[in-house]
């Protein structure tokens, strides 16, 4: 790996999603570098361990901050497992299993996921030409520019991994954003995090302004001053 004065910034979206939902993330570039990671295609009954191996070939830098949104957050966990890291951030996403939503736990239990459609993800143009009303196009255009992936093999994968992940401590040194308006992973499961008033499972792009007015710090000191911390789960 290259040696270099920047802090690198490797950054993991989330399922199904390209790495364009970074595109308005801004860091002082005399500081910082953002280096985009995409999806690899999984090798035939990959481990979520073994693709990590595969994504840590991407990254080109010695102790690089690791960034991931979502299913991506789940990722650059298991890669900062196998490479030193400066910075380990995720983003609308779980630090356990114990975090995730009771729809996931039960799809866990009985295994529905392995019946799920995902072949409906090829659709998405026309979603777009069905979505009736303003909220609905306007999803529908963020659907079709940013969840791009929609290879059948990798979207079985991505959602056995995602239902199916075993972790039952969180990792060291994580440090956890996440929105109180989560849809997705509902704030009310989450413990110990920096806490985004309103942000939604997509803040990453709809909140951009709140990351780039405070990750720079994040990165630097590990926490955020005078921002609400989430310390206790709520029941």
């Amino acid at each position: 790996m290259m040696k270099d004065p920047l802090i690198h910034v490797y950054c993991m979206p989330g399922l199904a999603a390209n790495s364009t939902i970074f595109e308005n993330i801004d860091l002082p570039t005399e500081k910082f570098m953002i280096h985009w990671l995409d999806w690899l295609l999984p090798k035939h009954k990959e481990s979520l361990v073994d693709y990590a191996g595969r994504m840590c070939k991407l990254v080109k830098h010695e102790k690089p901050v690791l960034m991931g949104v979502s299913f991506g957050g789940i990722i650059v966990q298991e890669m900062a497992q196998i490479i030193d890291v400066q910075r380990l951030i995720i983003i609308s996403s779980v630090k356990t299993e114990n975090e995730l939503p009771r729809r996931m736990k039960f799809a866990r239990c009985t295994k529905v996921f392995k019946v799920l459609p995902t072949s409906l993800a090829r659709h998405v143009d026309t979603f777009e030409k069905l979505a009736v009303g303003d909220f609905a196009k306007k999803r529908a255009v963020l659907y079709k520019k940013y969840l791009s992936i929609t290879d059948t093999r990798y979207l079985d994968w991505a959602i056995e991994q995602m239902v199916c992940w075993e972790r039952k401590e969180p990792y060291k040194n994580v440090i956890h954003i996440h929105g109180d308006k989560d849809e997705i992973f509902p704030y009310k499961y989450i413990k110990d995090c920096i806490t985004v008033p309103g942000g939604t499972h997509v803040m990453i792009i709809n909140r951009f302004r709140w990351f780039n007015e405070h990750l720079e710090e994040i990165i630097l000191t590990g926490k955020l001053k005078k921002e609400k911390v989430k310390n206790e789960i709520i029941n």
